[in-house]
């Protein structure tokens, strides 16, 4: 797939050209700063390489759902930190072609938020004229934002040469190891969305052969393999479908479940939850039962946290996380809830591969590309 990628390494004459740059700078924000800035530090090299060969940057990015307090002026702020940014702070003004006209090789724009016109989520063809009118070619380096049919990513293609930049190529030739994968294959899935995941979910049951579940989503197999949930969130409506998967002799459940009660949070083994228990989060009778499969996996695919993320249920995916850590397999971990707490456990460079997609990293697993990935090869 890489092979028919066109990628801004093979364009040589970059000196004077204008090039608009789509990243994903929708940073966590704090205080009117950034916060975590994992995203931003994952696009300088295309940035740079970009500078160093005399092209003149027009950087383009999204921040929040484009309400009117969704700005990038904290984004640019921390890009300038790193180089010289110019920061046009309306999207639609018509100064912006006179200051872009006026680049000189080598600076930077960063263009406000594109979410502020709406023709950007609606891929308005008028929309994505107006943005490439400001450009010789385009790179999309926004691998988590190409799942997205928006005019950024996939309007824009229609008008100018375009190519993937670095960061976009090393997501799709690092995914697509598991298309092909070594064995052992522990496939990890956790977070919400049943509905959205069990096409991938079936996929990867035909392809690896271990698939452990978490989140959200093991509270809709328990469910139905006749458990006690309790107050746990599940979907109802896809509980019909879920006995033939149970039957897998791949598919791996948790065994026992930390419960939210009364009283305080408590773990339990799934025979044991109440009918006013709220499950939170895996046990760790269920993290020990991984240990031998983590441990002889040659490949561990993970995306999407094991508890109550935003409730701060986040053992039982902190517990995983070290054991893959200091496995020898080959590991590629993904979504935005799990890479922040690799993160926050300084543990990101003890991971062959972190993605930077959540949803994208799922929809490529699925489709094997994304819209944004066929923009550049038309």
């Amino acid at each position: 797939m890489t092979n028919t990628l066109p990628s801004i390494t093979e364009c040589t004459a970059l000196q004077g050209k204008r090039v608009l740059l789509r990243l994903d700078l929708n940073v966590p924000l704090e205080g009117g700063e950034v916060r975590n800035d994992y995203r931003l530090l994952r696009s300088l090299p295309t940035v740079n390489l970009l500078r160093n060969a005399g092209a003149r940057v027009i950087l383009l990015a999204h921040m929040g759902t484009g309400k009117t307090g969704d700005t990038l002026a904290p984004v640019a702020r921390r890009l300038n930190q790193e180089f010289p940014v110019t920061f046009l702070d309306r999207l639609m003004s018509p100064e912006n072609a006179r200051i872009i006209d006026a680049m000189q090789n080598g600076d930077v724009v960063l263009l406000e938020n594109l979410r502020h016109n709406t023709g950007e989520e609606a891929n308005d063809p008028e929309f994505a004229r107006y943005l490439a009118s400001f450009g010789d070619l385009y790179v999309n380096d926004a691998f988590s934002v190409s799942h997205r049919a928006h005019a950024s990513i996939v309007g824009i293609p229609a008008h100018l040469p375009s190519y993937a930049g670095l960061l976009l190529a090393e997501e799709v030739e690092r995914l697509a190891v598991a298309f092909s994968p070594e064995r052992p294959f522990l496939f990890i899935l956790g977070g919400a969305k049943i509905s959205t995941k069990m096409p991938l979910l079936k996929k990867f049951l035909d392809t690896a052969d271990y698939v452990f579940i978490g989140g959200t989503i093991a509270n809709n197999f328990l469910k139905a393999a006749g458990h006690e949930i309790g107050r746990s969130v599940y979907d109802e409506t896809e509980l019909g479908g879920l006995t033939e998967v149970l039957a897998n002799q791949r598919l791996i459940v948790p065994s026992d479940v930390v419960v939210n009660t009364e009283a305080g949070s408590e773990v339990r083994t799934v025979d044991d939850v109440g009918a006013e228990d709220m499950i939170v989060d895996v046990g760790p009778e269920t993290i020990r039962s991984l240990e031998r499969i983590v441990g002889t996996s040659a490949l561990i695919v993970w995306n999407g946290p094991l508890g109550y993320y935003e409730a701060g249920f986040t053992e039982g995916t902190r517990e995983l996380l070290s054991l893959i850590a200091n496995a020898h397999a080959r590991s590629i971990i993904g979504g935005g809830d799990t890479v922040a707490l690799l993160d926050e456990m300084g543990s990101l460079d003890r991971f062959s591969f972190v993605s930077t997609g959540g949803g994208a990293m799922l929809d490529f697993l699925l489709n094997e590309t994304l819209p944004g990935i066929d923009a550049l090869k038309k």
